[in-house]
């Protein structure tokens, strides 16, 4: 059974930033892709951002191009940098590991 934990959230001001990490231990996968997903308030979670294996990248329109998914290798931790951040991205952002495990989450809260 796969541990995969998330990180880096919190509470920041409209504008801003924060970079979340997933890293997961004891994967049975020799590689795995990795998909953030997000849960909003009174919301149904929807994927953010996906990397694979191979290293392609895929985004949910409403990134817009202020988020950006990135790791170092096919079991290394996966980043999710998110800039310039609005109120409708507070959420629990969760960390979805090869297809079958997922993170308990990361609360990021945007408000001034």
């Amino acid at each position: 059974q796969a541990h995969v934990v998330e990180s880096g959230g919190g509470v920041v001001q409209p504008g801003g930033s924060l970079r979340l990490s997933c890293s997961v231990s004891g994967s049975r996968f020799s590689a795995y892709g990795i998909v953030w997903h997000r849960q909003r308030p009174g919301e149904q979670r929807e994927m953010v951002a996906s990397i694979a294996v191979s290293g392609t990248t895929n985004y949910a329109p409403f990134t817009k191009g202020r988020f950006t998914i990135s790791r170092d290798g096919s079991k290394a931790p996966a980043y999710l940098q998110m800039n310039n951040l609005e109120p409708e991205d507070t959420a629990v952002y969760y960390c979805f590991c090869g297809g079958t495990y997922w993170g308990r989450g990361v609360q990021v809260t945007v408000s001034s």
